[in-house]
């Protein structure tokens, strides 16, 4: 659906991707990623991807993954290989595994980097790529440094470390010749990150009362031959407490904190001088958060690959960009000055450490 005031033309992002059919994707991918022994899982993902990018379109034009599954398997051998390391390290001497873990902490930046330039390089759109320029520099600044800071400062900081990630990540990022921006400040992400901290209190302070109550009745009844039964029926609530405070803050903390980020982010996000819109609810995004995870429990896990692709629907036709002209003279401007951006070749991009 698109909307035009005067010149700017506003098109939501479309989904039609369905569950039936992800669903014999999904089931063909787990089989045989179990049957190599996780070997299949660099070209599940790469199924993955292009059932998504080809199902998503935006004025009537999908977009599409080039992923090489190759490229995707040598980076998920390196990661296992350092995992591997650490662990075999720390096993073997505390000091070394710290020294390894050390290592990997310096290397994950620049692999970080590594794999953003993979993800962009290897998305289109109408037959153009995208395209990631940010530096390893900036990747050390906002992957190890800010989270350093905002670790040290007991997290007061880490909405400035959040605000960093994105701005390197949207920032550093381009359509053809036409470049992203990021105009969502830090004061935005303290917002939210504080109202997270004062809901997340909330509840700790109703669990805390839920288990006092339990104790106090515990404590009353307590009598004779009964109070290793009263203790384990205790020990039961408290645990009780514990799961439902963890599956509150799952189920709506969750929903609440991924809407105002995705709002947040992509509302301030710009291509050129064109706009992306996000309109996430709350209230809509825990509806789906809970009936995934009901479906997912009752089904043993096999609801799962229904439950990304109604998460998927929802997030993507809530969002869309808000084009200032026609957005097919849009689109040609960036094909036309693709050339100027200085295309490196495809073999720099070649391996990626996501999962």
């Amino acid at each position: 659906m698109s909307q035009s005031f005067g010149t700017a033309q506003a098109v939501d992002f479309r989904f039609s991707g369905k569950g039936g059919e992800y669903f014999r994707i999904w089931i063909v991918n787990l089989a045989l990623t179990i049957l190599t022994l996780g070997i299949y899982s660099a070209w599940a993902k790469v199924r993955r991807l292009q059932y998504f990018y080809r199902n998503t379109s935006l004025a009537g034009s999908s977009f599409d993954y080039h992923g090489d599954p190759v490229a995707i398997l040598k980076g998920r051998i390196l990661a296992v290989v350092l995992l591997v390391l650490y662990n075999v390290a720390g096993s073997a001497n505390p000091a070394l595994g710290m020294a390894v873990f050390a290592m990997l902490m310096l290397a994950f930046p620049w692999l970080a980097q590594r794999s953003l330039r993979f993800k962009l390089h290897n998305s289109s759109y109408r037959g153009l790529r995208f395209g990631f320029d940010g530096m390893v520099g900036g990747a050390y600044k906002v992957f190890l440094l800010w989270p350093a800071i905002g670790y040290l400062t007991l997290g007061l900081l880490m909405p400035v470390a959040h605000q960093r990630v994105k701005s390197y990540q949207h920032g550093s990022s381009r359509y053809g010749a036409g470049r992203f921006g990021f105009l969502a400040r830090e004061g935005g992400f303290f917002g939210i990150y504080f109202k997270m901290l004062g809901m997340l209190i909330l509840l700790g302070i109703i669990a805390a009362v839920l288990a006092g109550g339990a104790m106090s009745t515990s404590a009353l009844l307590n009598l004779g031959a009964a109070a290793q039964e009263q203790q384990q029926a205790l020990a039961g609530l408290v645990v009780f407490a514990m799961l439902a405070f963890y599956l509150a803050a799952f189920l709506v903390l969750g929903p609440w904190f991924s809407a105002r980020i995705q709002n947040l982010v992509w509302n301030g996000t710009t291509l050129g001088e064109h706009a992306f819109h996000s309109r996430v609810r709350a209230r809509e995004l825990f509806v789906i958060y809970l009936t995934n995870f009901i479906g997912i429990v009752l089904t043993l896990g096999l609801f799962k690959p229904f439950a990304d692709v109604r998460l998927a629907r929802y997030r993507l036709e809530h969002m869309g960009l808000n084009a200032q002209g026609h957005l097919d003279e849009f689109m040609a401007g960036r094909q036309r000055g693709v050339s100027a951006t200085g295309e490196e070749a495809a073999e720099i991009f070649d391996f990626d450490i996501s999962f």
